[in-house]
């Protein structure tokens, strides 16, 4: 949302809104001149109904009082999907969509086209740590959009090349169960242009039968039609590998014939964001970049803030923070910090996020937080949700395998760790977590001092 609102601000207009409590980004947008209360205040909403558009997500609960005032009231009123489909379907759209990996690959796509000069427009979930922002703003017609599912809020895009990174079962609460999660992701495939292209990761599964865009299949493990060759893990977890595409044709009409781009790498580590930049690499030639500066522009990524976000990295102390929030993130993210710290012991905290979630997955969470070598797990962060009883974390934590493992209310946990040998501290989760980066960091670096 808050790409948007910047959007809009940039463009000229009076902008402000509620945020339920203040944070980095929103000191930020402070900054930029954007007006914003953090607690319900009808008084705060503008007066003129004929000039004034309420853009809302659906995290908002629907009794908000000021989302039921201007409802009432007969303010002009959309949801942020609509808003951005308006804006995407005035450019070329490229949409980033999937369960799992879309922040980072829609920031990888945008630092491509960025980083190469062909510029584009960008509303991302996170912010890039290349550019500082989660909008970018060009005249080069090209817009990037992380195209989020939930809500179904997706199926506002018409993309003209789109990528599907996964299509797991979550948010269980709207969809109810896996399959009618891969009905909303096949019939968003089905609005790509004809003469554009779907960027699949192979292994999804979905019904492509209305699908008129041309699809290519990519992954990190198997042979695809994007995939690397010769993979060499080095020091840091980080890998050089040869990318290998097949014949194509861009939207810019181009026919570039298959070939392979000798020597690539990704300015982040971990086997994961090697994936998601196979994913955005495919995207962007598609698109019309050339392919030496894709290669270029790869090497150039500095990542996503809360997305593996490597704060602390020496041989006493490492401390990573990631944003992880459903059992296939946390495993996978787990397995790429074996990768780059072997033998070492990982210490993680996890807040999970959203009652329904945590019942839902509660069984995989344990399984994959039993990866770990010592677990604090803090209570749920309900986002847009009221409790439901019997849903706490207790019902992840009992079946949690690690004998290092404590659960603790979120004010508690700092004082827990003064008193813990840690190795690898990793913060899991997509709550209000990220309230103790900096302490925790600020902790640990006295460590080493």
């Amino acid at each position: 949302m808050s790409a948007i609102a910047r959007y809009y601000n940039h463009a000229g207009y009076n902008v402000s809104g509620y945020d339920r409590t203040p944070s980095k980004l929103t000191a930020n947008l402070e900054k930029e001149g954007i007006k914003i209360h953090f607690s319900p205040c009808i008084g705060a909403i503008p007066a003129d109904i004929e000039e004034t558009l309420v853009i809302y997500t659906p995290a908002i609960p629907k009794d908000m009082e000021e989302l039921v005032y201007v409802q009432e009231k007969g303010y002009r009123l959309i949801k942020r999907s609509r808003a951005l489909g308006e804006i995407a379907s005035t450019q070329k759209c490229l949409g980033v969509a999937g369960t799992h990996g879309k922040t980072t690959t829609s920031t990888l796509l945008s630092h491509l086209y960025t980083h190469s000069g062909e510029g584009c427009s960008a509303f991302l979930g996170g912010i890039s740590k290349n550019y500082h922002t989660n909008l970018l703003l060009s005249k080069n017609p090209v817009l990037v959009a992380e195209a989020d599912e939930f809500d179904r809020s997706f199926l506002q895009l018409f993309p003209d090349v789109a990528i599907i990174t996964s299509t797991d079962a979550d948010h269980l609460d709207i969809y109810g169960d896996v399959n009618t999660i891969r009905e909303a992701f096949a019939e968003f495939a089905g609005q790509i242009k004809e003469n554009g292209a779907l960027v699949l990761k192979k292994g999804v599964t979905i019904d492509l039968s209305n699908v008129k865009a041309k699809v290519y299949s990519y992954s990190f493990m198997e042979e695809a039609d994007f995939c690397p060759r010769n993979t060499e893990l080095q020091q840091g977890g980080y890998f050089r590998f040869d990318l290998a595409y097949p014949q194509f044709t861009t939207l810019k009409g181009e026919t570039v014939p298959a070939g392979v781009l000798e020597g690539c790498t990704v300015g982040i580590p971990g086997w994961v964001n090697v994936e998601n930049g196979i994913a955005a690499a495919a995207a962007a030639m598609l698109g019309g970049v050339d392919p030496q500066k894709v290669k270029e522009a790869l090497a150039a990524f500095q990542g996503v803030e809360r997305r593996f976000d490597i704060h602390i990295n020496t041989p006493q102390i490492a401390y990573i923070d990631d944003y992880a929030h459903h059992p296939q993130e946390l495993s996978s993210a787990i397995t790429s910090i074996r990768n780059m710290f072997p033998g070492r012991k990982i210490t993680a905290m996890f807040q999970p996020h959203l009652y329904t979630r945590t019942r839902d997955f509660a069984a995989e969470f344990a399984q994959s937080l039993s990866m770990l070598d010592e677990l604090i797990l803090l209570d749920i962060y309900p986002a847009r949700e009221l409790p439901i009883e019997g849903v706490t974390s207790e019902i992840i934590f009992k079946d949690v395998t690690v004998g290092n493992k404590v659960l603790l209310k979120k004010e508690e946990a700092l004082e827990y760790l003064r008193g813990r040998d840690i190795d690898i501290m990793v913060t899991f989760g997509a709550g209000d977590i990220d309230r103790l980066i900096v302490p925790i960091e600020e902790m640990l670096k006295e460590r080493i001092k």
